[in-house]
C-alpha cells in the first residue's frame, strides 16, 4: 500500500537540484535497509553532478554500555558538523535513529558552547523516520531540527476524520488496551478499570480532549501511514464487493461456501481501481503496487516547542508532474535568517569562467577559471567553455557573444574618402597632363621620345588611379572579377611603356653613331612590339586567371577579433603571385635598362627622370608585399590602394613634371637649340 522508494530517491535528488545543493553529508543506519538506501542513492547523487561529503552510520540499537565506542562516535559526529562545508544533510533510518542522532547532538550542544552555529543545517529526512515527529516526545527539544524537510506517505484530509478523533474518549472502545496507555501517557492521568469503583487519585475525568495536546503528542491531522490503512481497508472491500456481485460467476472457483482463502482475494484487488471518499483515484500498477506519491513537508519549531508540519511539495509520478515544490512557504533554520541556504564544496563559477577539478577531490570541488581567449561561458558552473558562432565574438567579460560588425573600406568613411580624392586628383592631373601634351605636341620636348609611347602611358597612367576605386566599397562579383586583372593589365601597360621609352633612348643613342646597324631599329615598330607582347602575356595570365579560378566575393570570420571582413578572394593564390611576379619582373628589368642609360645626354632621352621614377616603384612594391600580409581586414585594402596610388604617383611626377614645367611655365626653352644649350 505505500509507495516505492525509488519515488522517494527520486524527490530528494530533484530536491537537491532545485536548491543548488551538490555537496551533502548522509547519515544511514547501520543495518541491511541502510545499505540499501546507500547503494540506490549514491550513484543517483553521482550521475546528478552531486557530491557525498561524507557518510556516516548510525546504530540501530542504542546500547548506553557502550561508552567508549559512543565516544568515538559523538566525536566524529561533532567533526562533521564542525569541519564539514556541506549544510545540507540526509538522514535515512528509522525512529530509533532519529532519536539516537538526536540525543547524541544534544549532548554536542550542552557539551561544547557557543556552537548553535554548528546546528544551522537543513535536514532532509525520509519517510521512514515521519513517526519519530509524531510520537510521545512532549518534552523533546525539536529546536535543531528547526527548518528540516522530510518526506512522508501521501496523505488528503478525510471528511469527518477530525470530528472523529474529538470524539474519542478514555472508554471510547473496551478492551483497546493502546487507546487507554496513550491517553494515560499523553494527559498523564489514569484510567481505571470499568469495575472499580472507588476514586483514584490523577484518575481521568473523560472530559479530556485530543485536540489539546501539542502537535509533538498528536496530530489531528491524518497521517500517511493512516491514510494508507484507511485505504487499504477501502481496497480490500471493493475486492470483496466485487466478489460477491459476481458470485455466480465465480462459484466453479468458490463454491457454496461464504469463506475462502486471502490468496483468492489476489486477482481482485488489482483489478480494481476506485476513487475513495478524498476523490483520490485508487488502483494497483502492473508490479502490485499502490500507484501513490510522498508529501513534502517542512518543519517549523516554536520556541515553546510545539511542532507546525507544513506540506511545501509533493512527489508524484501518477500526475506527471513528479515534483511540485513551494519554496517560498519554507521556513528554514532562524540561523539562515530566511536566506536559502548553500551547500557546495566550492562556490558556484560564475559566467566567463570554468571549472577547474581539484587534485585528489570530488568533482564538485574544483576552482574557478576564467575562459581563455576566444572562448565563453554564459551559465554559472560551466566545465569548459565554448567558442561563439563565427558571426560573433566574446564580450569583455566573456559571458555573452556580440554580433560582429561586416568590415569593408567603405566610400564614406574618412579613410574611403580621403583615399577616393586623391585618386580622382591625381586622375584629374593626368587628364591635364595629357591634354598639355595634346595641345603642344609638335613641340621639341614632347617629339623628343616617341610621343605615342607618352600618349599611352598616360592613358594608362590615368586608369591605373581610376583602377584603385574598384578597391572600395563592399565586394561583389564584378568588382572582384576587375580589381586584380584590371589592376595587373592597367599596371603591365604602363611599365611596358617606361621599358618601351627606355630601350627607345638607348636605340637612339646607339643609331646616332656614324654607321650603327641600330638605325634599322630606330622607329615606332620595336617600341610598339615591345608594349604589345608585354602587354599580351600578362592578359593571358589574368585570362587563365579568370576561366579557372577566379576571385569572389568572400567574408572572413576569423582574422579580426570582432569584425567580418568581407573582401575578394583570389580564388588562386598561385595565379595572384603571378601577376605580381610578371609586373614585378618587368617593373625590375625596366630599371636596371633606365639605370644602364641614365648617363646618356638629356638632349636625347628622359633616362635618368625614368630611373628614378622606377627606384620609387620598385621601392613601393617591395614595400607592399610585406606591409599587405602583415596587415588585416580593410587595411589591407587601403596598403593596396596606396600602393597603386603612390607608384603611378611616382611615374607621373619623376616622368612628366619636368616636361610640364617647361612647357607650362618656360615656353621659351621649349626650342631645340635652347635644349642643346641648357644641357650643355
Amino acid at each position: 500500500m505505500v509507495p516505492n522508494e525509488a519515488a522517494q530517491y527520486t524527490g530528494i535528488i530533484r530536491l537537491l537540484l532545485h536548491f543548488g545543493w551538490n555537496w551533502v553529508g548522509l547519515f544511514a543506519v547501520e543495518d541491511d535497509s541502510g545499505d540499501h538506501f546507500l547503494r540506490f542513492l549514491e550513484p543517483l547523487l553521482s550521475q546528478n553532478r552531486i557530491c557525498s561529503a561524507f557518510t556516516q552510520r548510525i546504530p540501530s540499537k542504542i546500547h548506553f554500555n557502550k561508552g567508549k565506542a559512543y565516544e568515538s562516535i559523538l566525536s566524529k559526529i561533532f567533526l562533521l558538523f564542525t569541519e564539514s562545508k556541506a549544510s545540507t544533510f540526509i538522514l535515512y533510518g528509522e525512529t530509533k535513529s532519529f532519536l539516537w542522532l538526536k540525543y547524541f547532538m544534544l549532548i554536542i550542544a550542552k557539551t561544547y558552547k557557543n556552537i548553535t552555529s554548528v546546528f544551522r543545517k537543513v535536514w532532509i529526512i525520509t519517510a521512514q523516520i515521519e513517526y519519530a515527529f509524531g510520537s510521545l516526545q512532549k518534552n523533546s527539544d525539536f529546536q535543531l531540527f528547526e527548518g528540516s524537510i522530510y518526506f512522508t506517505i501521501h496523505t488528503k484530509e478525510l471528511i469527518g476524520f477530525q470530528t472523529f478523533l474529538k470524539t474519542l474518549g478514555p472508554y471510547w472502545a473496551q478492551g483497546d488496551g493502546f487507546l487507554k496507555v496513550f491517553w494515560e501517557h499523553a494527559f498523564d492521568c489514569s484510567v481505571p478499570n470499568p469495575g472499580v469503583l472507588t476514586k483514584v487519585d490523577g484518575a481521568c475525568t473523560g472530559k479530556e480532549r485530543l485536540e489539546s495536546l501539542p502537535g509533538s503528542a498528536f496530530e489531528m491531522d491524518m497521517t500517511g501511514h493512516s491514510y494508507s490503512i484507511y485505504n487499504a481497508v477501502y481496497v480490500v472491500a471493493h475486492a470483496l464487493h466485487t466478489i460477491y456481485s459476481s458470485r455466480s460467476k465465480h462459484r466453479a472457483m468458490l463454491g457454496d461456501k461464504k469463506e475462502f482463502n486471502s490468496w483468492q482475494l489476489h486477482p481482485f484487488l488489482q483489478g480494481n481501481s476506485f476513487n475513495n471518499t478524498a476523490g483520490e483515484l485508487l488502483y494497483f500498477n502492473d508490479r502490485k503496487e499502490m500507484v501513490a506519491g510522498f508529501d513534502i513537508i517542512n518543519i517549523n519549531v516554536f520556541p515553546n516547542n510545539s511542532i507546525l508540519k507544513v506540506r511545501v511539495g509533493r512527489m508524484d509520478p501518477s500526475e506527471g508532474k513528479e515534483f511540485i515544490i513551494d519554496e517560498d512557504v519554507i521556513m528554514w533554520h532562524r540561523s539562515f535568517n530566511q536566506v536559502l541556504p548553500l551547500s557546495v564544496c566550492s562556490a558556484s563559477c560564475p559566467p566567463g569562467f570554468q571549472k577547474k577539478k581539484r587534485e585528489g577531490e570530488k568533482f564538485c570541488c574544483y576552482d574557478c577559471t576564467p575562459c581563455p581567449e576566444g572562448k565563453i561561458s554564459n551559465q554559472t558552473d560551466m566545465d569548459d567553455c565554448f567558442k561563439c558562432p563565427e558571426d560573433e565574438y566574446p564580450n569583455k567579460d566573456k559571458d555573452g557573444c556580440i554580433p560582429k560588425v561586416t568590415s569593408f573600406l567603405s566610400y564614406d568613411e574618412p579613410l574611403g574618402i580621403s583615399l577616393t580624392s586623391v585618386a580622382v586628383s591625381f586622375s584629374l592631373i593626368t587628364a591635364f597632363v595629357l591634354v598639355t601634351f595634346i595641345k603642344h605636341q609638335d613641340t621639341p620636348i614632347v617629339k623628343a621620345n616617341n610621343q605615342d609611347i607618352t600618349y599611352i602611358l598616360l592613358i594608362a597612367l590615368l586608369l591605373c588611379f581610376l583602377s584603385s576605386l574598384l578597391f572600395l566599397g563592399q565586394p561583389i562579383k564584378v568588382t572582384c572579377y576587375l580589381q586584380q586583372s584590371a589592376f595587373g593589365i592597367i599596371f603591365t601597360v604602363a611599365v611596358s611603356c617606361v621599358l618601351a621609352k627606355t630601350i627607345t633612348v638607348v636605340l637612339a643613342f646607339m643609331a646616332s653613331k656614324p654607321g650603327s646597324s641600330m638605325r634599322k631599329w630606330v622607329g615606332k615598330r620595336l617600341p610598339n612590339s615591345i608594349i604589345l607582347s608585354c602587354s599580351l602575356i600578362q592578359a593571358c595570365i589574368c585570362a587563365v586567371w579568370l576561366g579557372t579560378s577566379p576571385p569572389f566575393p568572400d567574408v572572413d570570420m576569423q582574422s579580426l577579433t570582432g569584425e567580418i571582413i568581407a573582401a575578394c578572394n583570389e580564388g588562386s593564390a598561385t595565379m595572384f603571385y603571378l601577376v605580381l611576379g610578371y609586373m614585378g619582373l618587368l617593373s625590375i628589368i625596366s630599371f636596371i635598362v633606365a639605370f644602364l642609360a641614365r648617363k646618356l645626354p638629356d638632349t636625347f632621352n628622359e633616362a635618368k627622370f625614368i630611373t628614378f621614377s622606377m627606384l620609387m616603384f620598385c621601392s613601393v612594391w617591395l614595400s607592399f608585399v610585406p606591409t599587405y600580409f602583415s596587415t588585416k581586414g580593410k587595411y589591407m585594402v587601403v596598403v593596396e590602394i596606396f600602393s597603386i596610388l603612390a607608384s603611378s604617383a611616382a611615374l607621373l611626377c619623376c616622368i612628366f613634371a619636368p616636361k610640364c614645367f617647361i612647357i607650362v611655365l618656360r615656353p621659351d626653352l621649349n626650342n631645340k637649340k635652347q635644349l642643346i644649350r641648357l644641357n650643355k
